[in-house]
């Protein structure tokens, strides 16, 4: 995942809303009988520009929610939103899933499936079109969401970054 350093932010202070994305059972058979586990993929956010995902593993659902939650929290970024959609058309990729996320007007809403729409909602996003491009599996589509949302950049950091003045950036 390509996250920038620039979009890391610190937990702290922050009024984090958690939303669970998946829950998978896991059996380990032995010579004593099966042993099952229980991993758990959860999206954190506060809706209002930072969102974060982790994956917890434990013997328990709600250790392992618990503990994704905490890892979460670690993996914090800053997305940039204008008119509570996304500034332009990005793609993200990790692994195997791929995704497309592209702007929309007032009033569309979130076009997007299960994994994805957690990311998003959570990113504060209130209208977006997303597609889900590759591979259907929940960690990767939203890591490969997350990795479209830190590749984010706003007119103003563009400017910022490039030196000129906003005027220079959308008319040359």
């Amino acid at each position: 995942m390509a996250a920038n350093i620039n979009n890391r932010v610190k937990p702290a202070d922050l009024e984090l809303v958690d939303k669970l994305v998946g829950i998978n059972r896991v059996t380990k058979v032995t010579k004593g009988g099966r042993t099952f586990s229980f991993s758990a993929i959860v999206v954190v956010g506060n809706e209002n520009g930072i969102v974060g995902q982790g994956l917890g593993k434990a013997n328990e659902v709600t250790e392992a929610i618990s503990k994704g939650i905490d890892d979460a929290k670690k993996n914090l970024i800053r997305v940039p939103i204008i008119n509570n959609t996304v500034p332009h058309t990005q793609k993200g990729k990790f692994s195997g899933a791929r995704v497309l996320l592209k702007p929309a007007s007032e009033g569309t809403g979130v076009i997007a499936g299960g994994a994805m729409r957690a990311v998003l909602e959570s990113a504060g996003i209130h209208n977006v079109l997303a597609k889900s491009q590759g591979s259907s599996n929940p960690q990767n589509v939203v890591k490969a969401t997350i990795d479209a949302l830190s590749q984010m950049r706003d007119a103003f950091s563009v400017a910022k970054q490039r030196g000129i003045t906003m005027d220079q950036v959308f008319n040359g």
